[in-house]
């Protein structure tokens, strides 16, 4: 191929079309999940506070799982998009079967230790004996048996974004959470099946996705047989990524007990802004992973030039995103506080952190599209060392002495923008150096 051929097939793969097929689908994947979650919780709150205290105690533990899911998602995009950009399809979906007996493995495991220990995690949760434990420990230990599923079909939507195969995944993660959603209701009130009826739905969309994507896996026609060096790579992969997410639930967890510190109406205004801040690092997500998918195509075919001129491009789709949402969240100063609670003292306080909330849109963005570069890098090791130091360096100091020296909330949203402040810094010196630019099939 010769070099303007090489540098026009670039710049299609760089177009902002290309990356909105990749993002959009990738967002409706992303928000598939949570949407159930309320329309499951909407359906169990009807039942009465004992069903709805229980099944929010279970969902921690198994939304824990899903973040477990995303792990093994991730490092499985990077590593099959490799294999798919030097031209080898095959090897990017064995890198997807050996992710899915991970999966499945993982998925065993925690369905068979919820069986196990279900009961006595509800009561640690809990804090005691007593209704709701019992309903959480019930409804735990049918929803594991969901697990393999679930995690069979993280481990899928990796080897399918990283051959660049948006359609499927769409497929199969709406169509079973569609029918999850319909067959919950009926389940829980006409069959009356109550609390275990919501479990059973969740069951039933993970398993049959996680079977659609299995199925999409045997369709392939390649080896099944599992190859332990290939599975000993994505552990390191999953690890440091592991690692790097328990940095930051750390330190989100710290901010709530700092924000608890002021009082009650402080912590439901922050509830509320991290919240909020979820929903659009969701969303922000997904142009994440189109980088993950990209980039890693671009190394394993060998175009260093064109991976960094995609993640430059990637950089300021993700800055302009973060401006629009910074805009959008100004203008409903005012108003969206007030869908979320009626108290004016929340209200009040959550004023506080609006400000900081807005100011982080644009750098979040950045942060959040070159956090799906250099995965799809197959960079982890740098991500996890950056969060960590970001962390211990500047987030948890930060909100501490915020607390020490009686800062409010404003202090706390104040060391959360220097957490991502400093992660933006980083991650700019590291996209300048080139060092995460490591061409070929693997890294």
């Amino acid at each position: 191929m010769s070099q303007t051929v090489a540098n026009a097939a670039a710049s299609r793969a760089a177009s902002p079309r290309r990356i909105a097929a990749l993002a959009l689908p990738a967002l409706v994947v992303l928000a598939a999940e949570p949407l159930y979650v309320l329309v499951d919780t909407a359906v169990v709150g009807h039942l009465g506070r004992v069903p709805l205290a229980a099944l929010a105690v279970g969902g921690t533990v198994m939304t824990l799982t899903a973040w477990l899911g995303t792990v093994v998602a991730y490092g499985t995009t990077g590593r099959s998009a490799r294999r798919f950009g030097s031209g080898d399809r095959a090897a990017a979906v064995a890198e997807g079967v050996q992710a899915s007996w991970l999966a499945l493995a993982v998925g065993v495991l925690v369905a068979l230790a919820m069986q196990v220990g279900g009961g006595a995690l509800a009561r640690t949760l809990v804090g005691s004996a007593g209704e709701v434990a019992g309903a959480a420990a019930q409804w735990l230990r049918i929803a594991a048996l969901g697990a393999p599923g679930l995690l069979l079909a993280a481990a899928g939507n990796g080897w399918l974004r990283g051959i660049q195969d948006t359609r499927r995944p769409l497929l199969f993660v709406l169509a079973p959470n569609l029918l999850s959603a319909l067959l919950c209701p009926l389940l829980v009130y006409p069959a009356g099946l109550g609390l275990a009826g919501s479990a059973v739905a969740n069951v039933a969309a993970q398993t049959i996705s996680g079977g659609l994507f299995a199925a999409a896996l045997m369709r392939e026609r390649v080896s099944l047989r599992p190859r332990p060096r290939l599975i000993r790579q994505q552990l390191v992969l999953s690890r440091d990524l592991l690692i790097r997410g328990v940095a930051f639930q750390a330190s989100f967890l710290s901010a709530t007990a700092v924000a608890a510190r002021f009082g009650a109406a402080a912590v439901g205004a922050h509830q509320i802004a991290l919240q909020l801040w979820f929903f659009t690092a969701l969303v922000l997500d997904a142009l994440a992973i189109a980088a993950q998918a990209l980039i890693g195509a671009a190394l394993g075919a060998g175009d260093a030039a064109g991976a960094r001129a995609l993640a430059r491009r990637i950089a300021l789709l993700g800055g302009a995103c973060g401006v629009a949402f910074a805009v959008l969240i100004a203008a409903g100063a005012g108003v969206v506080p007030s869908w979320f609670s009626s108290d004016p003292q929340v209200r009040e306080q959550a004023m506080v952190a609006w400000p900081w909330f807005v100011a982080l849109q644009p750098i979040g963005g950045v942060v959040f599209a070159l956090d799906g570069v250099l995965i799809g890098a197959g960079d982890v090791r740098y991500l996890r060392n950056l969060t960590i130091v970001a962390a211990l360096g500047g987030f948890l100091p930060a909100i501490w002495l915020a607390y020490g020296l009686g800062l409010g909330l404003g202090g706390i949203w104040a060391g959360l923008t220097l957490f991502v402040v400093l992660r933006l810094a980083a991650l700019l010196l590291r996209l300048r150096s080139g060092g995460w630019a490591v061409v070929g099939a693997v890294r």
